[in-house]
């Protein structure tokens, strides 16, 4: 606060240099710390740290709004001394287009619980959009308003000035008259300069870098379901030998085919599996502790449901068909004892466990789930074998999940532990 009441004492001119600081600064670290955000592999090795540098982002969120808000009193004036400058009027309009985007779908996104999950899906669409665009055109904007480019044009504008001056002076006695045409400016910066040539090959060097990158994430973000789940499926490193058979209502895919887009989060290396190795426990504070392998697994009973997926993070597949073991009927065929308070879930990537309470355990959507949409779950999204809660971020639906366990004592899952609320309900 004591640096806006200093600003707001500065000359018009001084505030807006100051403004134009804060604001790079902040994108700067934005960007950073986005991108830190956003990259997958990042979340393992993060952990806890994850958590605190999402609170980090948002009040740097709110301080780019701040700067945005001090800047609107400033607008007319700034615009007054543009006329005429067509280049510096649309990096104008770009930058303010992007910090309102940002700006409009980040708090959309802090807020997100309080919004139809719809409105976040939109909104994290939006801010990586923005950041996908913004980040390259502020990497661009930096470095041809950089101090040595500038010095290129002061030197540009030094060399018309002293040829005008040529052309105006007056001959000497003897001498032929000299040609009383104006310089012609405008062709003199139409010629490739340096300035010009640096500029176009940053340009270049961008798009060449980050256009296939963005081509694939649009691609990606474009698709609402249907090719991406069967790319998913066809790079599936599992080999659960026989598949599932899909009961009629999953092979028809009664919920339409689960529209959005699934992101690939993990905190390990994702594991692959075989159906010779690979079993299913269930133990602790039951009457007939279980042990199944992958062909008795599928010897038991499936139903098939449609629930919406939704992620902490802001985005949703809807309509997923998913098909699989009630968690209610495996703790029935294990008999439950007294004691038992709480449901402990294990991933087989040996590190992820999250648990439920016994009464959240028996709510009758929650699937251990085989398939999705009439085909078998692939290693990415968590098969051969993940829990589904669909009325909880999706931060409790276990994936490869392996073991359950009934305890008495109440336990705190791998996120909980690292600041994630306890409390999941969507």
């Amino acid at each position: 606060m004591a640096r806006v009441r200093e600003w707001l004492k500065l000359p018009y001119g001084r505030k807006l240099k100051k403004l134009h600081a804060w604001n790079a600064w902040i994108v700067l670290l934005l960007a950073v710390s986005g991108i830190v955000l956003y990259a997958p592999f990042m979340r393992g090795v993060l952990q806890e740290g994850r958590v605190w540098l999402k609170q980090v982002h948002i009040y740097l969120g709110i301080a780019s709004i701040v700067v945005l808000l001090l800047y609107v009193p400033l607008i007319a004036k700034h615009l007054k001394q543009l006329v005429g400058k067509r280049a510096q009027q649309w990096n104008l309009g770009i930058v303010l287009i992007i910090l309102l985007g940002w700006s409009l779908s980040g708090l959309v996104l802090w807020q997100f619980r309080h919004l139809p999950t719809h409105w976040a899906n939109a909104a994290l669409f939006f801010h990586d959009l923005f950041t996908w665009v913004g980040v390259p055109y502020a990497v661009y904007h930096s470095i041809s308003r950089s101090r040595w480019i500038k010095q290129d044009e002061a030197r540009e504008k030094q060399a018309a000035a002293r040829a005008q001056r040529e052309l105006q002076k007056r001959p000497a006695d003897g001498e032929p008259e000299r040609p009383t045409a104006a310089f012609d400016y405008d062709a003199y910066r139409r010629k490739m300069t340096r300035r010009t040539f640096v500029r176009l090959s940053i340009a270049g060097l961008m798009a060449a870098v980050i256009g296939p990158s963005f081509y694939r994430w649009m691609k990606a973000a474009s698709d609402t379901g249907g090719s991406a789940l069967d790319n998913i499926a066809a790079a599936d490193g599992n080999r659960m030998l026989p598949p599932p058979t899909p009961l009629a209502e999953s092979a028809q895919v009664v919920g339409g085919g689960a529209k959005g887009n699934f992101r690939i989060y993990t905190v390990t290396k994702i594991p692959s599996f075989s159906s010779d190795n690979w079993h299913f426990d269930i133990g602790g504070l039951v009457d007939q502790p279980q042990k199944w392998t992958w062909e008795q697994f599928l010897a038991l009973p499936r139903k098939v449901q449609v629930s919406d997926f939704h992620c902490v993070t802001g985005w949703s597949v809807y309509k997923c068909t998913w098909e699989g073991i009630p968690l209610s009927e495996l703790l029935k065929l294990a008999g439950v004892q007294p004691k038992a308070k709480y449901v402990k879930f294990y991933s087989g990537d040996g590190e992820y466990t999250d648990a439920l309470s016994l009464e959240q355990a028996h709510m009758d959507d929650v699937l251990v789930a085989v398939m999705l949409d009439g085909k078998p779950l692939p290693q990415d999204l968590g098969g051969p074998v993940r829990l589904v809660v669909p009325k909880m971020y999706a931060y409790k639906s276990v994936k490869w999940l392996q073991a359950i366990e009934l305890i008495e004592k109440s336990h705190i899952g791998y996120w909980e532990v690292r600041g994630y609320d306890n409390d999941a309900w969507v």
